[in-house]
Parts: structure tokens; C-alpha cells; sequence
């Protein structure tokens, strides 16, 4: 079991932070995930998820992550305070998930999170804890795409019919309020949805700052439903009035080869820049320079990608159709929302010929990328794991506990000061 930190050792916590500690502290949380933030296929929802797990390991809490087997990794390890077991592949992952928690090999748990990317882990067959469910956007569109047929069939009847029916009972949570819809509309009932935001990085100070020239980027694991051709498409069709303009693309993943043809059938040439994975800091050199972030994706909870190009200054143009991303755009303000590939290739060849309206929109991405930071998310997170824990449903966008803050303490020691002195009065008077 990993070491338990005590919460004082968490200056940074707020009061309400130190609620849900006094709760959570010596309890045990489980989490059940395909992938996790080391998977070659990681991405957002996996980083949200250990960010949560932080979160509970610094107000006290044991936590065990499970997650499927990769070459990255090794089948155990202790990081952050956070115990990870990773066995099994993508498909076996949840047979082996539900069995290893059915043995008592992931420690007893106070509470699950059972991680749902479009099928859930059915870990209430393996456990007597309760379980939150999380889930971040329903996959109805991904569903044909990733698996034409039969298998696509069936995952979407799993994710649409038996998962809600399955779990009608317990805690879910969301990243965005789009999500909680969806899955109101699947028969979940909103008053236990919790829809807990994702959280956005302290900037990274980095310079030059925007390139002299053009320079466009796309960040997310290379799958179909990313739709980074669109990306492609556009930097091709911008070239002829910007020579200089490049887009890179950030990111790897099993499309990887079908986009570099996509490229060369397209005549991309050195225009579109495949960076593969990267490092953090040259992620973060890669929204500094660009001009612009292009989010073509198909579905997102909520785009966590969008956050950390707003910090440096980037905003993001992206489908209105996918869901989280009408929440973490401010459309008009800290990016442009649109409806399609067309759009998205007016948009972008309007605002590079725009300087102020770029600039416009550059500062309203910075501000809305602190609009939202992890600390409140872990806050809110922790208070439905305690809630769950005590039997009791949450609903409602980051919910957190109640605040015993500044003012209600200083009114308590102001009664406390004047009844006392009262009481010294009394004495005196009968002296």
C-alpha cells in the first residue's frame, strides 16, 4: 500500500480542503482505467484522473490506480504517493481489472472509481465499496468510427442501455455539464451526476513567444475521431496565402501512419511537422509559438488541451458539435466555435490576416485558462468520494463541502472574546 501523507504536510489546502481530509484520511480508493498517464496512448482523461488521485493521496488517502500493461511502464510501481498495477492489454484490461480487485490484489477499498471510456469495468460484480462512475463524454460518435459493425453495435448498446441500468444506483461524475446531459439522456439522473471540471496548469514562463511567422498546432492522441486531417487540410489550403505557415502536430497514436499519407496525398510537404510524442516543455514551446490551436475532434468531454494552449496566449478554434469544448471555449471571446471544416478554414484565414482580433481572442484564452485550476477540482472530487463513501448522492458543477472560513471563525472568536468579558464583569460585580 503507498504511504499515506498527512495533510498538514499540504500547506496549499483550504479550509474546505481540510474538511474533506478529516473524511478521507486512512481510506482507500481504487481506481479502475484502461490507460493511465504513461500509456503511448494517454492523454486528457488520464491526466485528469491521477490528478484527482493526487488530490486524495494529499488529504490522506491510500489510492491504487489499475490499468492495462504497456511497454512504457513497469507491471507495478509507487509514484506520487499513488500504488499503479498495469496488466493486461486494451480489450483484457477489464476482465483482468475485475479480477484482480474480485482477489483483494489492488487492497480493500473504502470506494471505486470505475473509469467508464465508453465501457465500464463492472467492477460492482467484484466489490462491495461503493462506486462512483466517471465518465468523460459518451461515445455515441466514436462508436462507428473506431468500430464499424457489429462491435461498434454492441459498445454502444453497453454504453447506452446496460451500463445505466447497471449502475442506476451509484454517484457518477462528469467532466462537463454537455456530459451530464448526455448521460440524462441515457437515464442517469442528474441529481447524482457531479460534474467536477478539469483543472488547468500553472503557466510555464517560456520566450520567444509567437513565432515571426504562421504557425498553427493540433495536440491529441492521432485517432480517427481527432479528425487531425481537418487540421491538414486547413494549413494546406492557408499555404497559398501564407508560404511560411506550418502546422504541427503533437501527439502519437495508431492513426499516426494514416495521416503522414493523408499529408502526402495532400502535398503537405514541410508545412505540416509530425512532432510524435514530446516532452512536456516542448509541448508548452509549441503553444507559445503558435498563432493558433486547431481542435477538430469529433467528441470531447472538454478539451484539456484547450486550457494549455490558453495559458500561452493561444486560442482555439474547434467544433461546436463535440460536446465539452462549448465550456471551455468562451466562443467569441477566448476562441471561435464552428461547425465544420469549412468554417474552421474561414475562421483561421480570417484571423491570421486580423492581428487585433487574434490578439483579442489571445487574451481572452489566457483568462479563461485560469478560470479553472486543479486545486478546486481536487476539492470537489474528494467531496464526492467522501460523500459516496457516507451513502450520500451529489449532483450540481464542482460541488465542495461546506466552508468554515475566515469570517464565520472570526465572528466565533468575536462571541467568544465578548462573553467572556462578560462573564470577568459578573465576577467583578459579585467580588
Amino acid at each position: 500500500m503507498p504511504a499515506v501523507r498527512s495533510p498538514e504536510s499540504h500547506p496549499h489546502l483550504t479550509p474546505s480542503a481540510l474538511t474533506s481530509s478529516a473524511s478521507l484520511r486512512g481510506r482507500h480508493v481504487v481506481f479502475l482505467s484502461w490507460r493511465d498517464t504513461r500509456n503511448p496512448e494517454g492523454g486528457g482523461a488520464e491526466l485528469y484522473l491521477e490528478r484527482m488521485a493526487e488530490g486524495l493521496v494529499a488529504r490522506g488517502c491510500s489510492v491504487t490506480i489499475f490499468s492495462a500493461a504497456h511497454a512504457a511502464a513497469p507491471g507495478e510501481e509507487l509514484r506520487d504517493g499513488i500504488r499503479y498495477v498495469r496488466r493486461g492489454t486494451k480489450t483484457t484490461v477489464y476482465l483482468e481489472g475485475v479480477r484482480a480487485l474480485r482477489r483483494g490484489e489492488l487492497g480493500v477499498p473504502d470506494l471505486v472509481v470505475d473509469v467508464q471510456n465508453g465501457l465500464p469495468f463492472f467492477s460492482r460484480l467484484a466489490t462491495d465499496a461503493p462506486v462512483v462512475v466517471l465518465v468523460h463524454h459518451v461515445h455515441r460518435e466514436q462508436w462507428p468510427v473506431v468500430y464499424p459493425g457489429l462491435v461498434g453495435k454492441v459498445g454502444w448498446w453497453i454504453e447506452r442501455r446496460l451500463a445505466p441500468w447497471f449502475y442506476r444506483r451509484n454517484q457518477y461524475v462528469a467532466v462537463s455539464a454537455a456530459t451530464r446531459a448526455e448521460l440524462a439522456g441515457h437515464g442517469v439522473s442528474s441529481d447524482r451526476v457531479a460534474v467536477v471540471h478539469n483543472g488547468t496548469d500553472p503557466v510555464r514562463p517560456l520566450s520567444p513567444g509567437p513565432a515571426p511567422t504562421p504557425v498553427l498546432a493540433t495536440v491529441g492522441r492521432l485517432v480517427p475521431h481527432k479528425q487531425v486531417e481537418h487540421a491538414i487540410d486547413v494549413a494546406v489550403a492557408l499555404r497559398e496565402t501564407h508560404p511560411d505557415l506550418r502546422l504541427h502536430v503533437v501527439g502519437g497514436g495508431w492513426w499516426d501512419d494514416e495521416l503522414r499519407a493523408h499529408a502526402a496525398r495532400m502535398g503537405a510537404g514541410d508545412t505540416v511537422v509530425f512532432e510524435g510524442h514530446v516532452s512536456e516543455a516542448r509541448k508548452h514551446e509549441i503553444y507559445e509559438q503558435a498563432w493558433l490551436h486547431l481542435m477538430p475532434s469529433l467528441k470531447e468531454g472538454w478539451g484539456l488541451v484547450i486550457g494549455e494552449a490558453g495559458m500561452h496566449d493561444t486560442p482555439t478554434v474547434a467544433y461546436a458539435a463535440a460536446g465539452g469544448v462549448c465550456e471551455s471555449i468562451d466562443d467569441g471571446r477566448s476562441g471561435v466555435l464552428v461547425d465544420d471544416a469549412d468554417e474552421m478554414l474561414e475562421v483561421a484565414r480570417r484571423l491570421l490576416a486580423d492581428p487585433a482580433e487574434l490578439a483579442r481572442l489571445a487574451e481572452g484564452a489566457r483568462a479563461m485558462s485560469h478560470t479553472y485550476s486543479w486545486p478546486s477540482a481536487q476539492e470537489s472530487f474528494a467531496h464526492v468520494v467522501s460523500s459516496a463513501i457516507a451513502g450520500v448522492r451529489v449532483g450540481g458543477q464542482d460541488p465542495a463541502p461546506p466552508v468554515v472560513g475566515r469570517t464565520s471563525v472570526l465572528r466565533r472568536t468575536a462571541r467568544r472574546w465578548t462573553r467572556e468579558r462578560a462573564d470577568r464583569a459578573d465576577w467583578s460585580r459579585a467580588g
